[in-house]
């Protein structure tokens, strides 16, 4: 761990100009408190770093937290092993598919979505159109980074790993509220560095309807991922013959939760990172044809109690189509069952363009310890 001085400390050893020059304006802010903690894989975000802990008193900056509020993983480990797997596990990614719709703006025609709706609305109506897009995408993927994978660990156990958020609700929601905390900005002339770094004070109606508003879709993102979990371990152990889940984790990436840090109550945003409490489970991916890893949590109080949330990026997504190739994509995949006769499509997912998970481990290790290192054998995305 770096000092950098007494408002910013970091995990992360490759720390570009733009990205330290972000992180140490978000760190000036009056309202936050103590130091921002970046984690190993800090890179350039909106408004905020992505991979950075952001510890604020009376109030929350909606950018921070980002357009997919919600965003994690969740894993289940099974009690099958690897020999229980048949060779092919092409079928299995096209029953995957059918069950799990995914890509952009991708929705579900089973409405799971419907019941914990009813029983978990925000305290704020949702309109129509934010009513239909939450039942329709409840239990779908996304695109981008996220994933399903099935993986074996150390002992050739199997687990089933997801990686998705709030969906189109989630970011239609995050959206009004930036814009909302932007206007507030402007109304009071508070002055920022970066507009982006606008902020809601607690106590204000408009600081009240993004907390509830912003716990409904952290809600809605945990209960998608476990939706999906549910889907695919029924086709899953449908296609093996049988199966069991024996463990389950879920954990958020891009959040904010009011909690105690050296006597203070405080509003602490992880922005690409996770809860890393002594003792506490948590899922580190790293990308496509990478490994994935199921940590615990040391409770380091220099970090929030927090950690690195996986491999960040080290090329936008326009520079990995421009310098990565399909032939070093279906390379890096090799041994794994995967989407490649759409690989022109996922290039800008390519391992390369990602910072080396490994790395990424070795920075935390005052962070988490390991309890599983997770190999792919099928990867699904949405394109």
């Amino acid at each position: 761990m770096q000092v950098i001085n007494d408002k910013l400390k970091s995990w992360a050893d490759d720390l570009d100009a733009q990205t330290l020059a972000q992180a140490q304006r978000t760190a000036r802010l009056p309202i936050v408190i103590g130091h921002v903690a970046l984690m190993p894989d800090a890179h350039l975000g909106l408004g905020a770093t992505v991979g950075s802990v952001v510890p604020t008193e009376g109030a929350v900056i909606p950018a921070c937290v980002g357009v997919d509020i919600g965003c994690g993983m969740a894993a289940v480990r099974t009690d099958l092993t690897a020999g229980d797997l048949p060779d092919d596990l092409g079928p299995l990614l096209r029953q995957i598919e059918r069950v799990i719709p995914a890509g952009v703006g991708q929705g579900h025609d089973r409405r799971p979505a419907d019941n914990w709706l009813e029983a978990h609305r925000p305290r704020t109506e949702l309109d129509s159109k934010l009513e239909k897009k939450a039942h329709l995408q409840m239990g779908t993927l996304g695109s981008g980074n996220h994933f399903a994978e099935i993986s074996l660990d150390e002992d050739d156990r199997v687990w089933v790993v997801i990686h998705s958020g709030s969906r189109g609700i989630g970011n239609l929601l995050a959206q009004s509220h930036i814009a909302e905390a932007k206007a507030v900005a402007k109304r009071l002339q508070i002055g920022l560095e970066d507009p982006d770094l606008a902020y809601l004070l607690e106590g204000t109606p408009e600081f009240e309807h993004y907390i509830a508003d912003l716990r409904f879709a952290q809600g809605y993102a945990r209960q998608n991922r476990d939706t999906m979990l549910d889907a695919l371990l029924r086709v899953f152990f449908r296609f093996v013959g049988r199966g069991r889940e024996r463990e389950r984790v879920n954990c958020h990436h891009n959040y904010t939760e009011q909690e105690t840090h050296r006597g203070r109550i405080l509003w602490v945003t992880r922005k690409g990172a996770i809860s890393a409490r002594a003792g506490e489970l948590g899922i580190l991916p790293g990308s496509m044809g990478t490994d994935s890893y199921i940590t615990e949590g040391l409770g380091n109080p220099e970090s929030y109690h927090s950690s690195a949330h996986g491999a960040g990026r080290r090329m936008s997504r326009t520079q990995a189509r421009k310098r990565l190739s399909t032939e070093s994509l279906a390379d890096a995949m090799k041994g794994r069952t995967w989407l490649s006769d759409r690989a022109r499509s996922l290039v800008d997912e390519h391992p390369d363009a990602y910072k080396d998970i490994n790395e990424v481990m070795r920075l935390s290790a005052d962070l988490v310890k390991v309890r599983h290192r997770l190999v792919a054998v099928l990867n699904y995305k949405g394109t």
